[in-house]
């Protein structure tokens, strides 16, 4: 089974491909352009981890550029894509909306253009809960109301809608998937935990938005990436075209957090 995985040196990304590529039925192809979007230097030791493996190979390639990424298409003729590739992070949206556009819209457009034109079985795409905008209907569902507040859900958002024009005229198989608050091990900084505790041993001040009085539906990276190989195992039982909620459903209120890690001096 061949699979691209875009975004591989990413937090999500590389959690995947960690899990996939102990078993050797994967053979996996991983895209990333290394930005410094956070610390260049974290995404250089996933890759080292990575690239152990014989069944894992590395481009390093900005989903933007067409030409390229058509070219790995034609090349590599692959069953499945998991597209994880994307700008992150919603207050640096407000500041750079155009990396964005570039990235989320116009790099998401080139990989579902080229699984469309060389037939991959199935295309799997991050989404984020952040397309739900202040909803507050807690435990939120896939059929509730989506409101993007920011530049960065409404790519998502955007996304979204550019599959479901691609399920229905083209008949390309596409799962959306809309994570919530993903963390864990090989986490990116810029999340709050990682900043929290970062700014607890190195003896800094930590920014808490809103005094902390709102919640998230906390998601464990191992967690994530299993539901995401039984929804490979299981894509033939999967709508053509849907987008599903990733998720723990126990949302918690961030103050809640915090008062657990000073308590374990995390």
């Amino acid at each position: 089974m061949k699979i691209l995985v875009t975004g591989a040196a990413g937090f999500i990304g590389f959690n995947f491909c960690n899990f996939l590529i102990k078993n050797n039925k994967y053979k996996i192809l991983g895209v990333d352009n290394l930005n410094d979007y956070y610390y260049s230097n974290s995404k250089k030791k996933r890759l080292r981890v990575l690239k152990k493996y014989k069944n894992f190979n590395f481009l390093k390639i900005d989903i933007n550029n067409n030409f390229l990424i058509e070219k790995v298409f034609k090349k590599n003729k692959f069953d499945f894509v998991f597209h994880f590739a994307a700008q992150a992070g919603v207050r640096y949206s407000i500041d750079h909306p155009r990396k964005y556009i570039d990235a989320n819209i116009n790099g998401f457009f080139n990989i579902i253009e080229s699984s469309k034109k060389y037939k991959v079985k199935r295309l799997f795409y991050a989404s984020s809960s952040s397309v739900y905008g202040e909803n507050k209907n807690y435990p939120l569902n896939e059929k509730e109301k989506i409101s993007p507040k920011n530049m960065y859900a409404l790519t998502k958002k955007i996304n979204e809608e550019i599959g479901f024009i691609y399920s229905n005229y083209y008949k390309l198989k596409l799962t959306g998937l809309r994570f919530f608050t993903v963390y864990g091990e090989w986490g990116r900084p810029d999340m709050m935990m990682l900043k929290f505790i970062n700014a607890f041993f190195n003896k800094k001040k930590f920014e808490l938005y809103n005094y902390g009085n709102h919640y998230r539906d906390f998601t464990y990276i191992k967690d994530v990436v299993k539901i995401m190989e039984i929804l490979l195992l299981n894509h033939k039982k999967l709508k053509d075209n849907d987008v599903l909620n990733v998720c723990s459903n126990q949302p918690i209120n961030l103050k809640k957090i915090i008062a657990f890690l000073q308590k374990k001096k995390i």
